[in-house]
């Protein structure tokens, strides 16, 4: 979970940057100020892992911001004016949000953060989330069978019975969900390793689901598991 903390001088962003946090899974808001002061106090106290930081404020500016708190929590830099961007990721930022921020926009940074950082160790995520609708949901790798890809959309199938549909692509979720845990196994379908029921020939069998293994997948999918299939 992501606390967050949002400091801009415009109330108007604020009011949306807070909107879209409590939309969210996984993030948590923790305060919004007009005063970076009171903002650099949140992070230096730990109360913040991840800062949206307006550039152009009037006591301090982002930049100085930056300076000031280092590598302490994470960083998305929000602004109207796009000529700062090249020297906000001088400060390895997360992402550079300009204004005015669209939701879809907002959740595209999110997903550029890989890892929460707690105290000084990286935890690995154990989950992901997928747009779904206006929202983003958490879904547990653990809880997933397989990836179905149907035209416009990506099914998740879920351990309980139940499936997600999202736009995202298929090839999309091949990059974000971790190479030990899912294979490809075909054009339509990503598996979770774990679920696997059987193989048999070019088929792979998960809670009573027969799922087809393709011919250019199977050398992969079969060295993944350590399985040499008949030919």
């Amino acid at each position: 979970m992501y606390r967050c903390l949002v400091i801009d001088d415009e109330p108007l962003a604020l009011n949306v940057l807070a909107d879209y946090i409590r939309q969210t899974e996984g993030l948590q808001l923790a305060d919004v100020t007009t005063n970076p002061q009171q903002g650099l106090q949140r992070v230096q106290t730990g109360e913040a892992d991840l800062v949206f930081l307006d550039i152009q404020m009037p006591e301090m500016t982002g930049m100085e911001f930056m300076k000031r708190v280092g590598s302490t929590c994470k960083i998305i830099l929000t602004t109207a004016y796009p000529e700062f961007a090249l020297e906000g990721y001088e400060y390895n930022v997360s992402d550079y949000l300009l204004k005015p921020i669209s939701f879809e926009r907002f959740t595209k940074a999110i997903k550029k953060l890989p890892v929460l950082l707690t105290g000084k160790h990286i935890i690995p995520p154990d989950y992901l989330f997928v747009k779904s609708e206006y929202k983003l949901l958490r879904v547990d790798f653990n809880s997933i069978l397989y990836l179905e890809s149907l035209r416009d959309y990506v099914a998740i199938h879920l351990a309980d019975g139940t499936k997600t549909l999202t736009l995202q692509s298929l090839s999309s979720f091949v990059q974000e969900l971790p190479e030990h845990l899912f294979a490809r196994i075909h054009k339509s379908y990503i598996v979770a390793l774990s679920k696997i029921n059987f193989i048999e020939k070019n088929k792979v069998v998960i809670h009573h689901h027969q799922l087809p293994v393709g011919d250019t997948y199977k050398t992969a999918f079969h060295r993944k598991i350590n399985y040499s299939a008949e030919e």
